[in-house]
């Protein structure tokens, strides 16, 4: 194909996508002008096109370049808006549920793939990875150059099979190379404890999808039963789940108010409010544990209880996502993953823009590199922390509450 007409393909190409970004149609130029001249800039870019072709110290990969453009225009807005090829438009629509995991869940920062949760007892857990660690390569690609949609299906695979990852890790300068055998991945139930003479209620669920809600419900309505007066509810590392599940879950422990919203440029603001017949205990004191690895649900719920005064938060600044994407179909095969209305909570703070920020900020045991090194714990296996700091301080802020 000519230069020039790779030149206008790509163009063309820019346009369509810009387009669906701005949500304009022939009768609406003049509206896209006014969002920051987008347009304008079409003649920028075939400029400095032309240079990369005549310029170049190298004839360049048309395709290559183009992509690249593609994806940073998608990534420049969010970590869950991608641009797909027309290849990875056929995988990702061919990929079927079912498959083999790993246990991570996974997002982008910092134009990497980064883990923000580890699925407890699953392959990622017993070598483990923790929340934080950054995957710098799937299978030797440099997932700088891969988006989310294409990570996450990278990860999956056929039950028994390998995958090899590049692993930068927090307070370490160079990357691990690990390899992982993908297996058929399930949380484990809700999880609970007494404390303070079976006056608190501890319950610990890994994801907040319909089963662990439930097992969540009835769990809070058999505390009056067992004498239960306080509810300490860990929502630390909790990634996985539904955003109606999530608000199931807050309408329990909310007597009135609103629970969350969800608003976008087309999308009409829709605002969730507490239903009170669903209400299951609206008066026990509640602390709820957050870090970096919650997100999504779990910051749903956080951010709802704390708003409403009904918990107060314990712990980390969680990790920011709570989002819908729409797809959008490209004339020559590819796709758009674009974020078209963001959660927003009680308070009006965008889960993904702001996160939840707790009112008791407490770091999580991570030991230092150092400590690593000088430890006898096997590589990859998890050292033994002893004291949980977070759980101690929150137990701490409960016992100082009234019933």
């Amino acid at each position: 194909m000519p230069k020039i007409s790779k030149i206008l393909l790509l163009v063309v190409s820019v346009v369509l996508v810009l387009t669906v970004f701005l949500g304009v149609n022939s009768s609406g130029v003049s509206a896209a002008s006014d969002q920051g001249g987008a347009y304008n800039q079409i003649n920028v870019y075939t400029e400095v096109l032309q240079h990369i072709q005549s310029d170049y110290v190298v004839v360049p990969d048309i395709n290559t370049v183009t992509n690249g453009a593609m994806r940073g225009l998608l990534e420049s807005l969010d970590a869950d808006s991608s641009y797909l090829t027309p290849a990875e438009y056929k995988t990702y629509k061919a990929e079927k549920p079912g498959k083999a995991q790993v246990g991570i869940n996974v997002s982008k920062r910092f134009g990497y793939a980064t883990v923000v949760s580890v699925v407890p007892g699953s392959p990622a857990d017993k070598i483990n990875l923790n929340d934080g660690d950054i995957i710098e390569a799937i299978g030797g690609q440099d997932t700088r150059n891969i988006s989310l949609a294409m990570i996450r299906m990278m990860l999956d695979g056929a039950p028994g099979s390998e995958l090899t990852i590049s692993v930068v890790r927090p307070r370490k300068a160079t990357p691990d190379k690990l390899t992982l055998t993908r297996e058929l991945v399930s949380y484990p139930p809700v999880s609970e404890t007494m404390y303070e003479n079976s006056s608190i209620l501890y319950l610990k669920p890994d994801t907040l999808d319909h089963e662990h809600v439930q097992q969540l419900e009835q769990k809070l309505k058999g505390m009056q039963k067992a004498g239960n007066k306080k509810i300490l509810l860990d929502l630390r590392d909790v990634a996985g789940g539904d955003m109606p599940d999530a608000m199931r879950l807050a309408n329990f422990l909310l007597p009135s108010g609103t629970i969350a919203s969800l608003d976008g440029q087309k999308v009409a603001k829709q605002t969730f409010a507490v239903d009170p017949s669903k209400t299951i205990n609206a008066t026990a004191p509640v602390v709820v544990l957050v870090n970096r690895g919650t997100a999504g649900p779990a910051e749903l719920v956080a951010a709802a209880l704390n708003d409403n005064k009904r918990a107060e938060l314990v712990g980390e600044r969680t990790f920011g996502e709570g989002a819908q994407q729409k797809t959008f179909e490209l004339p020559d095969g590819g796709a758009v993953i674009l974020t078209v209305a963001k959660y927003e909570s009680p308070s009006g703070k965008r889960l993904q823009d702001d996160a939840v920020m707790p009112e008791v900020l407490v770091a999580s045991n991570i030991p230092d590199e150092d400590e690593d090194e000088a430890s006898t714990t096997k590589p990859n296996q998890k050292p033994a922390v002893t004291v949980d700091d977070q759980l101690t301080k929150a137990l701490d802020v409960l016992k100082n509450k009234t019933a």
